[in-house]
């Protein structure tokens, strides 16, 4: 299993779109790095969401369902997306400032290449970040 981060805009589309719709496709994306990291997505992998306007924070975990085929919104092969549901809501989100003054989570590419829409997650940022809530003193 892989893990990622997913950026999006949520006021194009947040994590209570992604409730609501218990699932979708994550199209548009347009960089050829963000394209090679989705075509690298197995089905049962896991995604942090991550909400890049206004409170910048991880949200949610998704799961991929889909791997990647042809993004429907334009006629070039080149681009791809892949089909994604969510799989839980973060009890606290994980605001942008707070991974950065993480040791381990201030290694992620969400903060070394702040313009990439799909990155990938390690496992021992994952696992950082899955459990933050749990290590952080204010939740003590």
């Amino acid at each position: 299993m892989a893990y990622w981060l997913l950026k999006t805009e949520p006021g194009d589309y947040c994590w209570d779109d992604l409730i609501r719709d218990k699932g979708t496709l994550w199209d548009g994306v347009r960089n050829y790095q963000a394209r090679n990291n989705l075509r690298k997505m197995k089905k049962g992998d896991l995604c942090f969401i991550y909400h890049s306007v206004g409170p910048k924070e991880i949200v949610g975990i998704a799961r991929v369902t889909k791997e990647a085929y042809q993004d429907p919104t334009t006629a070039d092969e080149a681009w791809v997306c892949v089909d994604i549901k969510p799989a839980k809501r973060l009890k606290k989100a994980i605001h942008l400032s707070d991974i950065k003054a993480d040791k381990v989570l201030s290694q992620m590419a969400l903060v070394k290449n702040s313009r990439l829409s799909v990155c990938p997650v390690t496992k021992k940022e994952w696992d950082k970040g899955n459990r933050w809530k749990f290590n952080n003193p204010e939740y003590r």
